[in-house]
């Protein structure tokens, strides 16, 4: 059977991954189809008919961003053999990341969609539940070191966690804000410099 309609004279990845630096760079809210289609290539009744709607186009640019630029952070997370050289691999990865020549600085998942007016409010609580995931993966390898003995058992790992993802967070706002790579390098440095004393007996009351 013929095919139907008029076939596609674009690559639907390339564009989708310009559509996901618009995002990245300029946030939901702040990016126009204007923009869209102008670093797509490609024009408006080809957008829709590819991806369906801008928020439909957001999730896939959210999607090619975790497959691609935030895999590697994960990967080199869940190599290694402690819980302490794995937040010291994650705040690095993240210094190095947050600042790669050629890409937006910062992270995708922190600025793409931080505030939407409250019609696009399920686009923001969808970052939301994609930050809370990341905190929920940290604060699993935490309790599995205490599990294993390598942290005292009183540990408290949620706060942990909300230390360590609070400095890599903070770190992607200071890459938006201008901050060179060895300076984020300098925080994930001083970091880790605290283990010891939050890790400690005396520090979680055991």
């Amino acid at each position: 059977m013929a095919q139907r309609g008029r076939p596609r004279c674009f690559d639907r990845t390339q564009a989708l991954q310009q559509a996901m630096e618009v995002f990245w760079a300029r946030g939901y809210e702040g990016t126009s189809m204007a923009e869209l289609t102008a670093a797509m290539g490609i024009a408006s009744p080809s957008l829709y008919a590819a991806f369906g709607s801008k928020q439909q186009l957001f999730r896939e640019a959210t999607e090619l961003y975790a497959q691609t630029e935030g895999s590697g952070t994960w990967a080199t997370f869940d190599g290694h053999a402690t819980a302490r050289e794995a937040i010291a691999a994650l705040l690095r990865t993240t210094a190095e990341n947050v600042t790669a020549p050629g890409k937006p600085p910062g992270c995708f998942t922190i600025f793409a969609a931080a505030n939407c007016a409250p019609e696009n409010d399920e686009v923001r609580r969808d970052m939301a539940q994609r930050r809370l995931s990341v905190c929920d993966h940290v604060r699993l390898r935490l309790e599995r070191a205490i599990a294993e003995g390598e942290l005292p058992p009183g540990t408290n790992a949620r706060s942990l966690t909300s230390y360590f993802m609070a400095v890599q967070q903070g770190m992607s706002i200071r890459a938006r804000d201008g901050g060179s790579r060895e300076e984020l390098l300098d925080v994930a440095r001083h970091a880790m410099a605290v283990w010891n004393g939050l890790t400690a007996p005396s520090a979680t009351g055991t």
